[in-house]
């Protein structure tokens, strides 16, 4: 039977920002492809150990949503690479809204909020931390 796949795509686009690669192809041919790789498969546990998706039959005229791997470095204050991420994003541009998707949001906060909190902290003299959420919006 027809089952539900991990698509990946490959394009032409060779490099990003800081060496990042733009593509699958452009990783694997990276010098820092292993450490990659591990990234790539660092974030395939988690999104397993996660249950993002599970397999399925394909229904009859169903169109698949193809994926593309993104890739970004990690610097610390002085630019130094210090951590090698992977993600694996939905082609949303192949989608039509209306036939594959009634309305979309971002999981972003609002400026405002985010003056407010550093207002608040810098009236009260707290500190702000940044951290990284490893597999944050997965489901």
């Amino acid at each position: 039977p027809n089952r539900l796949c991990l698509n990946i795509e490959v394009e032409d686009d060779e490099v990003g920002d800081l060496g990042e690669p733009a593509n699958y192809k452009a990783a694997m041919l990276d010098p820092d492809k292993v450490i990659w790789q591990g990234a790539m498969d660092d974030k395939m546990n988690s999104m397993k150990v996660m249950k993002v998706w599970i397999v399925v039959d394909l229904p009859p005229n169903a169109k698949v949503v193809r994926s593309k791997w993104l890739y970004k470095k990690k610097t610390d204050m002085d630019g130094k690479v210090h951590t090698y991420k992977a993600r694996l994003v939905a082609k949303g541009s192949t989608q039509t809204y209306g036939i594959d998707y009634e309305e979309t949001f971002s999981p972003v906060a609002d400026i405002r909020a985010i003056r407010i909190l550093i207002a608040i902290a810098a009236c009260y003299d707290y500190e702000i931390w940044q951290m990284d959420v490893k597999t944050a919006f997965l489901n």
